[in-house]
C-alpha cells in the first residue's frame, strides 16, 4: 500500500509542499482556508510526517530532557522518585507526540555543566526538566540557561524567580502534618531533616517548626536529628531518637526512605507504633503501603508536576506563552497505621 507523502498532500490540498509543512508543523501565517484544506488532505491520505525531517526543519528535535540525579550513587536507591517524574512526564509527551529523553547524572562532578551542554547541543530537545536538588544549583541552573533551551525546574527550592518552576507546597503540607499528630494528643514530636543539598526538603523542616508553634507545642533541639534522605540515615538517627531517656512520642521523617529507617530502629528496640510511637514521612513512594504498619505519610503529586512541566515546554514550543512562570500543586496527607494517639 502506497504510503502518502508531503507532495501527495501539497497536490491534493492545491498548495505547495512549504505550505503543508507550515501546517504540519503549526507555524502562524497561513490562513484558516488554507490551514483547513490541508488538514483535511491529511486525514483523507493518513499522512504520518517524517519526524527526521521535521526536526531537520525546525533545528529542534521533537524530545524532552529530563534530567536528574542519577540514583545508583546512592548505596540504597529509592528508584521511585524517578519513576513517577518519568511518568508524569511521559503522559504529556505521548499526548503532544514528543518523546522523552533522560539523563541521570552526578551533579558533585566538577564539569557537569559542561556534560549538560554537551547533552543538550547533540539531542537539540525542545526542553529541559531540571529535578531536584539540580534545580536549586546555581552553576547547573546557568549552564542550561546558557545554551538558549527552555527549562523548568521542578521542586527548587524557592518559589518564583525568571525561569520557569513547578513546585509543592511543602512548609504549608508539612506544618499540616505537624499539627495533625499535635491533635493526636503528641507533645514530644521529633523530626528527622533531610540532605542539606535538596533545599525543597528543608522547606519541609521549616513547615514542622511552623506546625510545633500554630500548635503551641515548644521546640526541643534534642528532638531534631540530621539525615540523608536514606534508609540508613533515618534509622541512625531514630535509633537516637528512641534512646533518649524522654524519647518522643512521634517521630516526622522528611521523606519516607527515613521513616522507614525508623521503623525498623524502632523495631529492633522493641518499640512498638504506633501505640508507644508514632511515625510520619513524607512522599509517599510505593513502600509507604508496603510497610508494616503502613506509613502515614504526605503524598507529593510528583507526576503531576513533572506533568505540568512538560506541558509547559510545550506551550513554549509551540509559540503559547503560559500565563506565569511558577505553578504550584498541592500535596496532600496520607493517614494510615503507622500513626495514632500518643501514649498515656
Amino acid at each position: 500500500m502506497h504510503k502518502a507523502t508531503i507532495d501527495d498532500v501539497a497536490e491534493l490540498a492545491g498548495v505547495s509542499i512549504k505550505t503543508v509543512s507550515r501546517v504540519v508543523n503549526q507555524e502562524p501565517n497561513v490562513r484558516d482556508s488554507t490551514r483547513a484544506r490541508v488538514e483535511k488532505a491529511i486525514a483523507k491520505l493518513n499522512y504520518r510526517p517524517n519526524r527526521s525531517a521535521r526536526n531537520l526543519a525546525s533545528q529542534r528535535s521533537h524530545l524532552i530532557g529530563l534530567i536528574y540525579d542519577d540514583p545508583s550513587a546512592y548505596e540504597i536507591p529509592s528508584a521511585g522518585y524517578v519513576i513517577r517524574m518519568q511518568l508524569g512526564v511521559l503522559r504529556a509527551c505521548r499526548a503532544a507526540d514528543y518523546e522523552l529523553l533522560i539523563h541521570p547524572c552526578n551533579y558533585r562532578a566538577k564539569r557537569i555543566g559542561g556534560e549538560l551542554q554537551a547533552l543538550i547541543e547533540h539531542a537539540r530537545p525542545i526542553g529541559i526538566i531540571l529535578a531536584a536538588p539540580l534545580s536549586n544549583m546555581p552553576r547547573i541552573v546557568s549552564a542550561i540557561e546558557a545554551t538558549g533551551t527552555p527549562f523548568v525546574r521542578l521542586s527548587p527550592g524557592k518559589r518564583g524567580g525568571k525561569q520557569y518552576t513547578v513546585a509543592t507546597n511543602d512548609r504549608e503540607v508539612s506544618a499540616q502534618m505537624t499539627r495533625y499528630l499535635a491533635s493526636l494528643g503528641h507533645k514530644r514530636i521529633a523530626f528527622i531533616k533531610g540532605h542539606p543539598s535538596h533545599k525543597a526538603v528543608a522547606n519541609r523542616y521549616l513547615g514542622y517548626l511552623d506546625g510545633l508553634k500554630q500548635s503551641g507545642l515548644t521546640f526541643s533541639k534534642r528532638l531534631v536529628g540530621d539525615g540523608e534522605n536514606s534508609f540508613e540515615s533515618g534509622e541512625a538517627a531514630g535509633n537516637r531518637l528512641l534512646r533518649l531517656k524522654r524519647r518522643p512520642t512521634a517521630i516526622f521523617a522528611a521523606n519516607d526512605d527515613m521513616a522507614a529507617g525508623v521503623i525498623r530502629a524502632a523495631d529492633l528496640l522493641g518499640v512498638k507504633i504506633p501505640d508507644q510511637v508514632s511515625v510520619a514521612g513524607c512522599d509517599d513512594i510505593a513502600l509507604a503501603r508496603q510497610l508494616c504498619p503502613t506509613l502515614t505519610t504526605i503524598r507529593q503529586p510528583l507526576a503531576t508536576m513533572a506533568e505540568r512541566a512538560a506541558l509547559l515546554l510545550i506551550e513554549v514550543a509551540q509559540k503559547t506563552i503560559p500565563g506565569q512562570l511558577s505553578e504550584v500543586v498541592p500535596a496532600t496527607l496520607q493517614i494510615r497505621e503507622s500513626t495514632g494517639p500518643a501514649p498515656e
